[in-house]
């Protein structure tokens, strides 16, 4: 009997929100609905998958350009305002024309008026189609490019962007894919999973102790723009110590190898009762 093909990872884009705390930089997190087939329960970054419209000429042309990017990079950035919309609510987006963000009340006004012509609630789609906003996918900066490895039944192609959150807007969950929202310190969300109080997957976690390497916003933003994105596959291996998770130390993130048991959740499939 043949091996099955491997299941071809597909596309999907990541952003962490940021913003100054008092005692740091702040990232925006949203718990992933317990019916979720992927990352059920776990808190995460808002993100999902790249869908066909957001390679459509509509949703390109409605975004601020960034040099040398491509179609296909493009569509990883505007994945990225969609589901930070769709999932927390926030709206990386500018009055056409102009270089400020949306104004909390603007994007309220405009979500107002799209639901009382369209008698349903507005998607980004609707927003773009008024041509009175531009996508602000140029203040998406890179941060981690994450390929799930063979094994998982979904897996992803994951690009990890950072931004700044706007200033004045509200973050929100959708009550579906998302039930809670949490403006969380880095180091705060990886010590909550530990003491088993939330779940992290794997990619999670770690980008979360590399956005830590960072204390304010700012810097976070200029040390992403100065590195190199490495892509990472982890590799699960056997150790004398037990199940390993390692990953290029090219990368970036300080360490090589985790014990797999600290990020069950993202190795081991629903229903098999070990996680």
């Amino acid at each position: 009997m043949s091996e099955a093909a491997p299941i071809k990872p597909r596309p999907a884009s990541t952003v962490l929100l940021l913003r100054d705390g008092p005692g740091g930089v702040e990232v925006l997190m949203v718990t992933r609905n317990v019916a979720s087939d992927f990352a059920s329960g776990a808190l995460v970054f808002p993100g999902g998958r790249v869908d066909d419209a957001d390679r459509g000429a509509a949703m390109l042309g409605a975004s601020r350009t960034v040099p040398g990017a491509s179609a296909d990079a493009m569509a990883f950035r505007v994945a990225a305002v969609r589901e930070t919309f769709e999932e927390a609510h926030m709206l990386l987006a500018r009055p056409r024309g102009e270089d400020r963000l949306l104004s909390a009340a603007e994007v309220a006004r405009l979500e107002r008026d799209l639901a009382a012509r369209l008698g349903r609630t507005p998607h980004l789609a609707d927003a773009v189609d008024t041509g009175a906003i531009e996508l602000a996918t140029d203040l998406l900066v890179p941060f981690a490019h994450w390929i799930t490895p063979l094994g998982p039944p979904k897996r992803f192609d994951t690009h990890f962007f950072l931004a700044p959150a706007p200033a004045d807007q509200v973050a929100a969950h959708d009550g579906h894919e998302a039930v809670d929202t949490v403006w969380v310190a880095p180091a705060k969300a990886i010590a909550d999973s530990e003491a088993r109080r939330v779940t992290l997957v794997f990619a999670t976690r770690m980008n979360l102790a590399k956005l830590g390497q960072s204390d304010i916003v700012a810097d976070a933003l200029a040390a992403a723009r100065a590195a190199t994105v490495v892509t990472v596959c982890p590799e699960l291996i056997d150790a004398p110590e037990g199940k390993l998770l390692r990953i290029p130390a090219a990368a970036g993130y300080g360490i090589t190898e985790m014990p797999a048991n600290l990020t069950v959740r993202a190795w081991v499939p629903r229903g098999t009762g070990t996680a």
